[in-house]
């Protein structure tokens, strides 16, 4: 790793611990006021609201209560952090206005919690958190979902591209592989029908003219006439008489 990335990390780490320890003890002391509240009971906590001149002393008292109470735990888990340093400084900033305390501590005290709230929800909770978690779940959720999607559209697309092949009927000779362009051929084997053989590009197919007879030879033909019997020989043109039989002697 390099420098700067060891430096990043440290950085991180760095932030994250002061994000842990800052949700721990803030969230610690609204929680801590909050039981406090509780253990004294909303009658007391009401009369203490009631000497600082705040209406509905027993409303406040129920509203900061549950306020303090929830929203410490939210913060030292580090669960939606953001949204709770929010209302917690709130009510840290409508008790200050409404009812402010009458000890300057408790009064520094109230405006520290306000503003350290209201820098956690700015901040965040840091990667030691609740929320933290819950990010990187939902970050794989989204993830999958987004996978899954583009798995989807690319079968699509490949779908659209190459579209399947119709089968043919039962029955039906199979077509064979498509010809060659430039062949002449049809569908299927053989050559396609009504189609003579294709000439090449060099052979001569323009009309010639017949070359004209000679006049002596206007009248011949070239039909050699029957052909001679077996046994026959021609003596000037004109067929040999068959040979006489010899007569028998008598002795």
């Amino acid at each position: 790793m390099s420098r700067l990335g060891q430096t990043t990390t440290v950085k991180q780490v760095l932030r994250d611990l002061a994000a842990l320890v800052a949700r721990v003890g803030v969230g610690g002391i609204f929680f801590a006021n909050g039981w406090n509240k509780l253990e004294d009971g909303l009658t007391a906590t009401g009369a203490k609201f009631l000497e600082r001149g705040a209406p509905a002393p027993g409303a406040w008292a129920t509203v900061t209560m549950l306020t303090e109470l929830i929203g410490g735990a939210l913060l030292i888990a580090g669960l939606a952090v953001s949204v709770t340093g929010l209302i917690l400084f709130a009510e840290a900033l409508a008790v200050y206005v409404v009812a402010p305390p009458l000890n300057p501590i408790s009064l520094n005290e109230l405006i520290l919690l306000g503003v350290a709230s209201i820098l956690l929800a700015v901040v965040g909770a840091g990667r030691v958190s609740v929320d933290h978690m819950v990010v990187i779940r939902r970050r794989e959720s989204e993830a999958a979902s987004e996978f899954a999607a583009d798995s989807e559209a690319d079968r699509v697309i490949a779908s659209l591209r190459e579209p399947d092949k119709p089968e043919s009927e039962p029955g039906e000779p199979d077509a064979g592989p498509d010809p060659e362009p430039g062949t002449g051929l049809g569908k299927g084997p053989g050559k396609a029908p009504g189609k003579g053989p294709e000439t090449s590009a060099s052979e001569d197919t323009a009309p010639h003219p017949r070359p004209r007879q000679k006049s002596g030879e206007a009248g011949r033909t070239d039909d050699p006439g029957p052909a001679p019997i077996p046994g026959d020989t021609l003596v000037a043109g004109r067929k040999k008489p068959p040979a006489r039989g010899r007569r028998p002697t008598t002795d």
